[in-house]
């Protein structure tokens, strides 16, 4: 579910990036709206890291794992800007019925999961697999900050050093913010800005456990706010969002 990785140089960004992230991002508030669905501020956080990662930095043979569930929307319109997903199929997000719920599925993000603290397990399971069969490909997961107080995450953490499983690229989406409060800022790692092209560049080229610091219902008159973790927007939300959208 990704193109070819691109050759492309640090401080050289894409002419097409911006038009590409702001393409996505409204397409995504559209999708979130007419759904009338929450989690809308998370999903925003982490858009430009899948958009980043699926157009210019995974290969075809490579698997993402979306271990923070709930931002299923973002990776559906990901694979949206791909051709991989239709328009029609994007209208039935979160109807009665749908391949493309709420909470990812194993049809569209190699998991279902949702319910935090499983993603990385499973990701480190193939991560293994494919380092016992010398297969040549790369695991991606991105985790939500919220999860990395479970348990089960801090022992996929510990069996990802313990295997040496430097196929494993492991990703939080740092955006501050949890179900009820804030998360405790994450120290003592490399943390880079998740919105930032060249930033996420450096990032994947130097490091397999990255931070990325990302804003919560970024471009919105509701960022880096608990709004935006569970409540539908409403239709002057709606409108002010696109008004004030930033790329």
């Amino acid at each position: 579910m990704s193109v070819v990785a691109k050759n492309i140089d640090l401080g050289t960004i894409p002419k097409e990036w911006p038009s590409l992230q702001h393409k996505a991002r409204t397409r995504l508030l559209q999708l979130h709206f007419d759904a009338h669905s929450g989690h809308l501020g998370g999903n925003l956080s982490c858009l430009d890291i899948l958009l980043y990662l699926h157009h210019y930095h995974m290969t075809p043979d490579d698997i993402f794992v979306l271990s923070k569930g709930h931002s299923a929307g973002a990776l559906y319109i990901t694979q949206w800007t791909l051709g991989l997903i239709s328009d029609a199929d994007l209208k039935t997000f979160h109807q009665d019925g749908t391949l493309l719920c709420g909470h990812v599925t194993s049809e569209h993000g190699t998991f279902a999961t949702g319910s935090l603290g499983h993603g990385l397990s499973l990701a480190a399971g193939m991560a293994l697999a494919d380092k016992l069969t010398l297969k040549k490909r790369k695991i991606y997961c991105l985790l939500s900050d919220g999860e990395m107080a479970e348990g089960s995450t801090k022992e996929a953490l510990e069996f990802a050093k313990k295997h040496s499983l430097s196929n494993l690229i492991i990703m939080i989406d740092n955006n501050g913010w949890q179900g009820f409060d804030k998360v405790e800022k994450v120290k003592g790692n490399a943390v880079y800005n998740g919105h930032d092209f060249d930033a996420m560049k450096k990032a994947f080229s130097e490091h397999t456990l990255i931070y990325f610091d990302t804003v919560k219902g970024r471009g919105t008159h509701f960022e880096n706010s608990l709004e935006s973790h569970y409540y539908p927007q409403t239709k002057e939300q709606y409108e002010d969002s696109l008004r004030h959208i930033i790329d």
